[in-house]
């Protein structure tokens, strides 16, 4: 992959348009994009890989989930529910 330089175009997550979008370059940090400039609302930001922000209500949740399982039990609220670990047993 050839030299990333200013005013180069690149995809990246834009917040105001709530997507993937074609961005411009605007400043580099040690050959990495650190501020870009969306293409469609010409709004600057940080580069974000492309990656999309965790939503806020997800984080609202978990918070309050937390706070009533502390309050229901101290001992369990250090524990995370996980809910990759909670199958269904096998019909074998």
């Amino acid at each position: 992959m050839r030299e990333l330089r200013l005013g180069d175009e690149i995809d990246d997550f834009c917040v105001k348009c709530r997507r993937v979008t074609n961005h411009s370059i605007v400043s580099l940090v040690q050959a990495e994009p650190a501020k870009v400039r969306c293409r469609t609302c010409y709004g600057d930001h940080d580069f974000r890989r492309g990656e999309a922000p965790p939503p806020k209500k997800d984080i609202k949740k978990e918070k309050l989930f937390k706070e009533v399982l502390s309050s229901l039990d101290p001992a369990a609220a250090q524990e995370q529910p996980d809910s990759e670990t909670d199958t269904a047993p096998d019909k074998s």
